[in-house]
């Protein structure tokens, strides 16, 4: 397949799957809508809104972090290249009673799309690896901040992406050779794997934390700081226990641990 039949498939896929992960326990939607946040405690500590500022977040599926950033005091709007994922946001958006403008584009196509930049650019957990060109996004990212703007990145972990799901095994290559890792589930996604779905082909791929970092330094930002953190927000492997309280997996107590998020 070719790298535009591969988009579509991942198109196929989040089209599918953006209302099924609004009815999904996963996400928390009955929560939010009663004023509960979706970021971590760590996110709402280390972005401050300023008063006002303008904050675009970059795929923002179906706007659960987005309404929590609006709620924080930013002027937020939310992109995204499912119109199907766009329409979910924005029903999830009137039912939380905030105001967010929402965007379907290629990521890519951002600048060209939206034309006009931000105080702010922020993205979420999970979405580097649906990018095929890292450096590209680094520079859309550059073109879309504001003369001293900030980009705001959480993701999880690449090192995290070695383990297996079964026991605390190291299965898969941590470094990438740029080519695409397809797969073909079966059904489901990771907010839901037992709900039936007919679109189940993906492509992801793999980006280190060097190749992150050097990108956006590339593109002309600089990295002020870097943290991480020893939990993540699904099972990527068996060997995690889950904190009901802070909804996290983490490793068990004893066990060494991998930076498993950062930001």
């Amino acid at each position: 397949m070719d790298r535009e039949e591969l988009i579509v498939s991942n198109l196929d896929w989040w089209n599918e799957r953006a209302p099924l992960h609004v009815a999904s326990a996963f996400y928390h939607v009955d929560d939010l809508i009663n004023g509960a946040s979706a970021l971590d405690e760590f996110e709402e500590r280390e972005l401050v809104s300023h008063g006002g500022e303008s904050l675009l977040h970059l795929q923002c599926h179906i706007g659960t972090d987005t309404i929590s950033w609006a709620r924080r005091g930013f002027d937020v709007t939310g992109l995204d290249f499912s119109e199907v994922a766009i329409r979910e946001a924005a029903q999830l958006g009137s039912q939380c009673g905030v105001t967010v403008k929402w965007i379907t584009s290629d990521l890519y196509q951002a600048p060209q799309t939206l034309g006009r930049t931000f105080d702010v650019v922020y993205t979420g957990k999970g979405a580097l690896v649906w990018l095929d060109d890292i450096k590209l996004w680094a520079d859309v990212v550059n073109q879309l901040l504001k003369p001293g703007g900030r980009l705001y990145l959480v993701e999880f972990h690449p090192v995290s992406e070695v383990l297996g799901e079964k026991g605390w095994s190291i299965e898969y290559d941590y470094f990438s050779d740029g080519e695409a890792i397809i797969e073909d589930q079966t059904m489901g996604s990771y907010a839901d794997r037992d709900v039936t779905t007919r679109a189940n082909r993906t492509a992801t791929w793999q980006h280190t934390l060097g190749d992150i970092i050097s990108a956006l330094t590339g593109a002309g930002l600089s990295i002020k700081w870097l943290h991480e953190y020893p939990h993540t927000h699904f099972e990527r492997t068996d060997a995690l226990f889950f904190d009901p309280e802070r909804r996290t997996y983490q490793v068990p107590p004893g066990t060494p641990r991998l930076p498993l998020l950062f930001s």
